[in-house]
């Protein structure tokens, strides 16, 4: 037989890792096959290529025991450790592995109690409350279920922001070396406009020899466009999308006398432009941010001139709300901040969990002391050009208070307030313990309002506008969360934030050094929200920031 491409060897390894799972055992081996699995289908070369050179291994994530079984999927099709697996469920049983909080063996329960082996069958169980009665299932998880199913559907096959981010620079990379003749390699598609979860991976690239632009092709997943220099820009924006956004690009073309298509401006016969830029400017626009397209009103605001300037990542000053040893992270507070100075910025505000987290090692008020020695100890060495800001992240316990006293509160530089229990609160009563958190007066920073993890559970009930219009009136600053599993407060509220007169913070909760590099994707959705740098809590200078941080403790003081 043929060799199979990487798409259909992907399918069948990611068959591989859910059925692994499933055998229970090792939970690291199934979610190596799944990696292995996502990066088959960013190949920039074709499959049959890597294994005929013995080049599996330059895969991400793949080895040589994963490369011996890609190896074997590819020349037939199947593995004997495959069909081995396959005798013991069937396939359709592999659905529910997608509903974020379904282990594994909650999904063999269902299976061999209830006979649930899909999708349906298990939303149908659910609704009919067969789910609640079973012992070791319950009332909890079939909630649970119910409330995730639309999660499973909706988030099918995408990937977060920087798994698709790892993969496209492998993929370009792996181009740069096999077609050394191309030359513009640009990532395109929905990453490009900055998505929180990514669908297709695309790549633009210019080719000496290519006729105008060539159809979607993919090396077995990644979609490849080739295009001449001539018609670049076009192509770039077309793969760039959204469909709505294209779509009111040439409403605009029509009304002008001219055709807009995917490789350039037309009037007549004759190519007006095929620069991105260019077709803007055509158009009687300015560019348009590639995060602003989406059909939300974009193109009205360009032709007004009123599109905002976007937050850059330069123009960040400093690092608020992360994390070290003394709670829940894995580095101590010297070697966070030295990176955060490493990195270029002015400041760090560590903010570690408090006592009510006790899973997160929550500080007690003798740790919350020896931290802030500490800081004063590393301060001094630091200089003026560098500071450690003393925070903390308080639990909002669930009547919206926050769990340290006032006395307690009032020696931090600043306090970021976050939601981390009692998530099933009716959305009156969640709202109303957001408003007591952001009425107290030392709250600074709203942590992730909405609680939300992508893929994994959907946010809390709350009534949004309120809590940002509260969050206006007591000054206090909403926090876009940069981890990539979270992106919240979602992008789609920003302008609501901005017009209600809030200000924001990019923070990235980082629990490691590595974790500190979050900001680009909470600037990523910061400029899909339509954030300007004016607008963003640590765009301020380490001057500026202290300032304003001590402005609040006095007008506090003086409401005391």
């Amino acid at each position: 037989m043929p060799s199979l491409d990487a798409r259909a060897v992907a399918s069948l390894l990611r068959e591989y890792a859910q059925r692994t799972a499933l055998r229970g055992g090792n939970p690291y081996r199934a979610k190596a096959y799944g990696r292995a699995a996502d990066s088959l289908t960013a190949l920039a070369v074709p499959l049959h290529v890597l294994v005929a050179e013995d080049r599996l291994t330059e895969i991400p994530g793949v080895g040589d025991a994963i490369a011996d079984i890609i190896t074997k999927l590819s020349k037939s099709g199947t593995h004997p450790s495959l069909e081995k697996l396959r005798k013991e469920v069937p396939e359709g049983v592999l659905e529910l592995l997608a509903v974020p909080g379904l282990r594994p063996e909650k999904v063999l329960r269902l299976y061999k109690d209830l006979g649930i082996a899909s999708l349906a069958e298990l939303e149908a169980a659910a609704k009919h409350d067969r789910i609640k009665k079973v012992k070791g299932l319950g009332a909890a998880l079939q909630t649970k279920i119910l409330q995730n199913l639309a999660i499973a559907k909706s988030g099918e096959g995408r990937l977060h922001l920087h798994r698709a981010a790892a993969l496209l620079a492998h993929a370009k990379d792996s181009l740069h070396k096999a077609r050394p003749e191309l030359k513009r390699v640009t990532v395109a598609g929905d990453f490009r406009r900055g998505c929180e979860l990514v669908g297709e991976l695309t790549i633009v690239a210019e080719e000496p020899k290519v006729a105008k632009t060539s159809k979607a092709s993919g090396a077995d997943g990644l979609q490849i466009r080739l295009t001449d220099r001539k018609h670049f820009g076009a192509a770039l924006l077309f793969a760039t999308g959204s469909a709505a956004h294209l779509a009111h690009l040439q409403a605009l073309a029509a009304e002008k006398g001219m055709r807009l298509e995917a490789d350039g401006l037309h009037k007549g016969r004759s190519l007006i432009a095929g620069d991105e830029t260019e077709i803007y400017r055509a158009l009687g626009l300015p560019f348009i941010d590639p995060e602003l397209r989406e059909g939300r009103g974009e193109v009205e605001l360009a032709l007004k001139g009123k599109l905002p300037k976007l937050v850059t990542n330069q123009d960040l000053r400093g690092i608020l709300h992360c994390h070290t040893d003394a709670s829940d992270g894995t580095e101590t507070l010297e070697t966070m901040a030295k990176a955060t100075l490493q990195r270029g910025f002015e400041y760090f505000g560590v903010a570690d969990h408090s006592k009510s987290a006790h899973y997160a090692g929550g500080l007690s008020v003798e740790e919350i002391a020896q931290q802030h020695r500490e800081a004063d100890r590393l301060n001094k060495r630091f200089g003026k050009d560098f500071r450690i800001l003393k925070g903390i992240e308080p639990d909002i316990l669930a009547d919206g208070s926050l769990d340290y006293g006032d006395d307690v509160l009032e020696g931090f530089d600043f306090v970021v307030a976050s939601v981390h229990g009692r998530f099933k609160l009716d959305r009156k009563e969640q709202t109303l313990r957001l408003l007591r958190a952001i009425s107290h007066p030392h709250t600074t920073i709203i942590g992730h309002m909405t609680g939300r993890q992508l893929q994994r559970r959907p946010g809390y009930e709350i009534d949004i506008e309120k809590v940002l219009s509260a969050c206006a009136k007591h000054d206090v600053v909403v926090e876009i969360n940069a981890h990539p599993w979270r992106l919240d407060l979602d992008w789609r509220w920003h302008q609501a934030a901005l017009e209600f007169g809030c200000m924001l913070s990019i923070n990235p909760d980082a629990h490691s050094i590595p974790e500190l590099d979050h900001m680009r994707w909470g600037v990523a959705m910061a400029r899909k929200g339509g954030v300007p740098a004016d607008r963003v809590l640590n765009a301020m200078s380490l001057q500026e920031i202290t300032r304003y941080l001590r402005q609040k403790r006095r007008s506090l003081a003086r409401a005391a």
